[in-house]
């Protein structure tokens, strides 16, 4: 779980969990939306996947990204715990 928290410390990954709430997308789909290189948001990514707040999959010769949703629900019921 720290692994996930530490994904989440950064506004740049929250900011692309939240586009990836709205629709899958690929890196160069979310790398418009910032003013950084596509290697910078593929790290991004990266560090995501690892954390498991994000899944990956090949379509043709493309990476799709889109939210794992019970993973990031575990991590709110965490946080909701925490807060209660």
């Amino acid at each position: 779980m720290g692994c996930s928290f530490k994904a989440l410390s950064d506004e740049r990954r929250r900011k692309i969990l939240s586009i990836l709430g709205k629709k899958d997308a690929n890196a160069g789909e979310i790398a418009s939306k910032f003013k950084i290189s596509q290697p910078t948001v593929s790290n991004h990514l990266k560090i995501l996947k690892e954390a498991g707040l994000i899944k990956e999959k090949k379509v043709k010769q493309n990476r799709i990204y889109s939210l794992n949703k019970p993973k990031l629900q575990k991590v709110i019921e965490t946080l909701q715990e925490i807060a209660d």
